[in-house]
């Protein structure tokens, strides 16, 4: 799955490679990074949303946990804190960031996660923080703005 997609990405010809500095995006991104002959920058910025103590469950045991409390994520943006993680509000604005530090070229390819990247999208699409659920792409794929 990952050298079909270093394939694609590398067709694009990106000037610059940006990830999360995560293990699973670093699979993608330094394969990229040796294809095009250029470096990748790990960027801790791009991380997925902190979960707190939720960090590596499946959903289907915190909801028997915890019964709508997710639903927080969405309903409550600026105070709900999954497992006492990051609100939606807080990790919106560090993709914020995370964007506004990227290098000043015409490509780039960020290897980022589902949630990340819904931030991105929300922001670029001018869609409100309760949608983010709905902009987060399937694992493997890639988006283009």
């Amino acid at each position: 799955m990952i050298g079909p997609l270093v394939s694609q990405i590398a067709a694009r010809k990106p000037a610059a490679i940006v990830h999360s500095d995560l293990v699973r995006t670093r699979a993608i991104a330094l394969p990229l990074a040796r294809k095009l002959g250029i470096a990748a920058i790990a960027e801790p910025l791009w991380r997925e949303r902190d979960f707190g103590t939720w960090e590596g469950r499946y959903w289907q045991a915190i909801y028997r946990q915890t019964g709508n409390a997710m639903d927080g994520m969405i309903d409550a943006p600026d105070k709900f804190r999954p497992g006492g993680g990051e609100t939606t509000a807080e990790f919106a604005k560090r993709i914020e960031q995370a964007m506004a530090a990227l290098p000043d070229v015409q490509s780039i390819a960020i290897i980022a996660h589902g949630g990340s990247i819904a931030c991105v999208r929300a922001r670029h699409g001018g869609a409100p923080l309760s949608q983010l659920g709905e902009l987060i792409p399937p694992a493997g794929s890639y988006t283009i703005l």
